[in-house]
């Protein structure tokens, strides 16, 4: 049993407004590679890698901004979700088995930012032993983690993040929970989040054992068409000008979005891949030589995801195509003077194995990725 509180409205009308996720332009594969994870958060989130002042932390402030509104118990410090058991702490389960009604409420998805100083008590949470000792209880503060369950977890320059962070959330994201352990006291929160990590590649790259646990790898360039710079410009003044009169000139397209996404979550488990497909992804990924099976495995959820994103219950090779080396590019083995591959190779051996032309050299990996463009 629950009650729900209605959202405030208030809050919506002091919210400081953001660009909307429709109206970027020129960042096509950084977008598509969120809203995947957004349909699928499995797929073990985004490193996106580019140059500076390219936009990507507006790009995912606005994702967060556009999705639906989630129903939270209203009095936990972790967004449990009031209906499902996977997505609730011990204590609001616990509750629920006692009969207890819940109160619920609605609130928009948090982007929460993870500042590169954080400690590990500011991202796990902290346990009180003080407290626990003289009076019996488990007195935990919830850290980040907890702020980013059921929501998007953001780090900008996770190339210069402390490596053994970076392990903690990239642990924290696969397994959907945070455990936090001190002097014989354990506590856990679910903390299932999608993942973005951003940097620029001139600062370093991530070491390859955690590089590989990123699902997806973003590559992010400067537009360099005159007119669409101009376009980009022009609308940011736009924006800055009149926010209101601007978010509604997209409002009918951030609809179309919001309601795609939520549809495709509702479509997923549906969606099939052939059995054929599947060993042609994994030939591919044996031929790159990847290591491990991770390459697959996300590979088959991100083509999925793209399925049910565009409507469908079926995965085409299409899907594979304009996906594969979003998931595979990074996992690549490499000359350390080397940058990441863009793509071309791993275009290249899907081609082969999938029987398609051989791609030209100048071709992107991301071909048709334009026709998920929100315009």
């Amino acid at each position: 049993m629950s009650s729900t509180v209605p959202a405030s409205t208030s809050a919506k009308a002091t919210r400081r407004p953001i660009f909307p996720f429709s109206a970027i332009v020129g960042q096509e594969e950084m977008k598509l590679a969120l809203m995947l994870n957004v349909i699928d958060p499995k797929i073990g989130g985004v490193m996106i890698m580019g140059d500076r002042g390219t936009g990507k932390s507006t790009t995912i402030r606005a994702l967060a901004d556009l999705l639906p509104e989630i129903e939270v118990v209203a009095d936990d410090p972790f967004n449990s979700d009031p209906r499902d058991p996977e997505l609730m702490s011990d204590d609001v389960r616990a509750r629920v088995e006692n009969g207890t009604e819940l109160p619920v409420a609605r609130k928009k998805v948090l982007m929460v930012d993870l500042p590169l100083g954080a400690t590990e008590d500011r991202v796990c949470g902290t346990i009180d032993i003080e407290k626990a000792l003289a009076e019996g209880v488990k007195a935990f503060e919830p850290g980040l983690l907890a702020k980013a369950n059921r929501g998007i977890l953001y780090v900008d320059e996770v190339n210069l993040l402390d490596d053994h962070l970076v392990d903690v959330l990239l642990d924290s994201a696969a397994s959907g929970w945070n455990t936090v352990e001190r002097e014989g006291i354990s506590i856990r929160h679910p903390a299932r989040f999608v993942l973005v990590g951003s940097g620029n590649p001139e600062e370093g790259e991530l070491r390859p054992q955690l590089l590989d646990r990123f699902g997806m790898h973003a590559e992010i360039r400067t537009v360099k068409e005159p007119n669409l710079r101009v376009q980009i410009v022009e609308q940011r003044s736009e924006f800055d000008q009149d926010p209101p009169s601007f978010l509604e000139k997209y409002q009918a397209q951030q609809d179309e979005i919001q309601q795609k996404l939520v549809s495709a979550r509702d479509r997923l488990p549906s969606v099939t891949i052939a059995h054929n497909m599947k060993v042609q992804i994994s030939q591919v990924c044996a031929e790159l030589d990847v290591d491990g099976l991770r390459g697959d495995i996300v590979t088959n959820r991100a083509a999925k995801a793209l399925a049910a994103f565009e409507g469908r219950t079926e995965v085409t090779v299409n899907d594979i195509q304009r996906i594969i080396a979003l998931c595979l590019r990074h996992r690549l083995r490499k000359d350390p003077l080397e940058s990441i591959d863009s793509g071309y190779k791993v275009e290249k051996i899907f081609c082969r194995v999938f029987g398609l032309p051989d791609p030209e050299a100048n071709n992107s990996a991301t071909n048709g990725v334009g026709q998920l463009s929100a315009r």
